[in-house]
């Protein structure tokens, strides 16, 4: 095993390890992520390879580029001896080379003189190579972690570590930047921001050749960035607009094009998801998405308040044709509540997905009235992660479930499809003040 050292972009720090376990087991890579430590932006994790290494951060959101280690201290003497002791048997396998160094550092700066006065005292390594700041055949990076209080620079780091770049990440080549909402051509009210539909694909192990499935799709934001991992997207909705967009210009198809991924959409469609109209024997190797809460409107689906009303209106006639079988016929729709809605979900879950296949979806909760128990459960479907993004006084969960096979039983209680539990919707517009007299929550839409 060899030491290596990560570089983590100081954001989501608690979905770092749920990320990072996802990738590993995504490419068969064996990490131990146990001593991951939020705080602190450097991880040391012990792997058989470069190959490895390079595998684990490659599509990695939250992590900015991985190191092979060369040696660390508590300040430049005590890293430089520790590289000599430690790895100068490395030097003549890349004495050749051409190079460049890189700082990599968090709340800490150094002007380009010093620098070069660090980077002078690596002389004893004796690297032959041309001097190349574009491509160069090997980057060997300063890692430098600070001690800092409250959100100010500071000038001499707190330790040091040395290593030569072995991978960085989807992050550092652009891709948040790339698929930020701001430059993208279609987008609405609801749309998931990028980062976090990155990180929910790799989360939801979202994989090249393999189909994506968003039962919510809106403006298509997980499909999108499903499609960046190389992914097959197929999405749905049961709002028409959503699907059809703002005109030929702009609509979904138009954000694949922008991203150059349009060969690998298969396609969008209107459809109540409690009414899936998806073949029964299609298997869908990954779901993410992001049930509508029913907060700015009530959560809907097909179906009729008043069925035996409704049935009266199927004999109705509209230029010499039933008006419910017309292309213009809209559908009535009926409330729903959330709670059943995610079983539905798990459901459809268990019997679409592959074995090993996964379901990533977020849910809202009241701060105040959380508990584990809350969150739904099925007996095909093993819950791996539920990942806090808090706000004020309410946060979503990613939760996430890997579907296990036939031999698998697991829990079935289900905290969220009980009776007398708060409406989360109820809550929401009242600021969240009043506290429910049941113990039990219920689900019901966040600000979507």
């Amino acid at each position: 095993m060899k030491q290596y050292i990560i570089s983590f972009a100081h954001s989501f720090p608690n979905f770092r390890v749920a990320e990072l376990e996802s990738l590993a087991d995504l490419h068969g890579v064996s990490v131990d992520l146990s001593h991951h430590d939020e705080k602190s932006p450097f991880l040391v994790v012990e792997l058989e390879s470069d190959e490895d290494a390079a595998n684990l951060i490659r599509r990695s959101i939250l992590a900015k580029g991985i190191y092979e280690l060369w040696g660390e201290g508590a300040d430049f003497d005590a890293l430089h001896e520790s590289v000599k002791s430690r790895s100068s048997d490395k030097f003549e396998t890349y004495k050749q080379s051409t190079f460049k160094f890189d700082f990599v550092s968090f709340m800490g700066t150094k002007t380009t003189e010093e620098k070069i006065a660090i980077i002078e005292t690596f002389k004893y390594t004796g690297f032959e190579g041309k001097i190349r700041l574009k491509n160069p055949e090997v980057t060997y990076a300063v890692l430098e972690k600070y001690q800092v209080s409250g959100m100010e620079k500071a000038d001499t780091p707190d330790y040091l570590w040395f290593g030569r770049q072995v991978q960085l990440s989807a992050r550092s080549e652009g891709a948040v930047e790339k698929y930020d909402l701001k430059k993208r051509k279609y987008i609405g009210t609801t749309s998931f921001e990028a980062e976090l539909s990155l990180i929910s694909c790799n989360i939801g192990q979202v994989m090249p050749g393999k189909f994506i499935y968003d039962p919510f799709t809106g403006t298509g934001s997980f499909l999108v960035a499903g499609a960046y991992f190389g992914a097959y997207p197929i999405g749905t909705d049961i709002d028409p607009r959503s699907i059809r967009g703002k005109g030929v210009n702009c609509n979904l198809k138009t954000n694949f094009k922008q991203y150059g991924t349009s060969s690998q959409f298969i396609d969008s469609f209107v459809m109540d998801f409690t009414n899936n109209a998806l073949r029964n024997n299609l298997t869908i190797d990954s779901i993410v998405c992001d049930p509508p809460y029913g907060v700015r409107e009530g959560l809907k689906v097909c179906g009729a308040k008043n069925p035996e009303k409704a049935a009266g209106r199927e004999t109705n006639v509209v230029e010499g044709e039933l008006g419910h079988l017309r292309r213009d016929f809209i559908a009535p729709k009926k409330p729903y509540e959330l709670a059943n809605l995610l079983e539905d979900l798990l459901n459809f879950a268990a019997e679409k997905l592959p074995t090993g296949g996964r379901l990533a979806f977020w849910m809202p909760t009241a701060n105040d009235e959380f508990v584990e128990h809350h969150i739904p459960q099925h007996e095909r479907l093993q819950h791996l992660y539920a990942l806090e993004q808090e706000f004020n006084k309410w946060s979503r969960r990613l939760l996430v479930y890997v579907k296990r096979d036939e031999g698998y039983r697991g829990c079935t209680t289900n905290g969220m499809i009980e009776n007398n539990v708060t409406s989360f919707r109820v809550r929401y517009f009242k600021s969240f003040n009043e506290k429910s007299r049941t113990t039990e929550p219920k689900m019901e839409n966040l600000p979507q």
